[in-house]
């Protein structure tokens, strides 16, 4: 095994050591642009929504971080300010590493967070990155991109890139994520809402 040694100058070089991995033995970096605002993880018999509320209105942009798996096969969406009109639109484009495929939708109930063909196949969850720009401007519509991606192990889409609009000005305070089907997310998904300073 190659090992990465860390010399220090302290006692004219007379420190050495050993670590197995580069980033081990430094300082995490933690980017001060970020702000953590909540963070839920789902709890045993599953939830069929996870809702953030109360947002406050201080950041330039939000994000969402979420490790997920829904309890059948279908996407996830969320709503804002639990508006459930036809009032977003959104484009997707899937790649399986054989196939791409891609879908517009122009009246939908929500925005798209995530793409999932996996279903309930073993205890494969989806990583998510979900920005939400310019949330808290009230003279614009709000634009969100996601991408999202799983180890499907060869059946269903491995990754997914997303945007969507919510046709509203109003400054978003409350998102709720839910599954397009009404299923339950599993127990273990876990969602992290952060603010984004300017």
């Amino acid at each position: 095994m190659p090992y990465i040694y860390k010399m220090s100058n302290a006692g004219g070089m007379s420190t050495v050591t050993r670590y197995t991995d580069m980033l081990a033995g430094n300082t995490a970096f933690v980017d001060p642009a970020f702000e953590s605002i909540a963070t839920t993880t789902v709890g045993a018999g599953g939830a069929a929504t996870v809702t953030f509320s109360s947002i406050p209105s201080t950041y330039t942009h939000l994000q969402i971080r979420a490790i997920l798996q829904p309890a059948s096969t279908d996407y996830t969406g969320m709503r804002f300010n639990s508006d459930s009109g036809n009032n977003y639109a959104a484009h997707i484009l899937r790649g399986s590493g054989s196939a791409a495929s891609s879908s517009a939708f122009t009246t939908r109930s929500d925005a798209l967070l995530n793409d999932n063909t996996t279903g309930t196949s073993g205890s494969i969850f989806n990583a998510v990155i979900v920005d939400i720009l310019d949330y808290a401007n009230t003279n614009k519509y709000k634009t969100v991109r996601t991408l999202g991606g799983v180890d499907a192990n060869g059946s269903g889409y491995g990754i997914s890139f997303a945007s969507s609009l919510w046709q509203s000005t109003t400054a978003i305070s409350t998102i709720t994520l839910t599954n397009g089907n009404a299923s339950n997310f599993v127990q273990y998904s876990s969602f992290a809402l952060y603010g984004i300073k300017g």
